[in-house]
């Protein structure tokens, strides 16, 4: 089982879960995060002039477990509903997942899925 871990723009939330939803992939959790990467963050000009910068930018990361045979379509499917083609995308991290407990049933690994 692997987890997948993606840093998304907020705007792309719902496009990225109903895809999911739509191909089978129900089950994720999602977190408002704030962060940086190659970005660099935004800047505004204020009312005389003054420049704000900033670096910490409002992100989505949503996280899912799925089966090793699924790691491909669900990163897939990120890929295709998130991306904009523009830098501040976000990134997908893989790791593994030792196992997983249903606490309702006590069921274990990709039952517990």
């Amino acid at each position: 089982m692997k987890k997948i871990e993606a840093i998304i723009r907020p705007e792309r939330l719902e496009r990225v879960k109903d895809a999911l939803a739509d191909s089978g992939f129900i089950g994720l959790n999602v977190v408002n995060v704030t962060g940086r990467g190659a970005q660099k963050g935004v800047s505004y000009e204020g009312k005389a002039g003054e420049r704000f910068v900033v670096d910490m930018l409002p992100k989505i990361k949503l996280e899912t477990v799925v089966s090793d045979a699924d790691v491909q379509k669900a990163v897939d499917i990120i890929l295709h509903a998130a991306r904009i083609g523009n830098v501040g995308d976000g990134k997908i991290f893989i790791s593994t997942v030792e196992d997983v407990i249903r606490v309702r049933t006590g069921e274990r690994g990709e039952k517990a899925l």
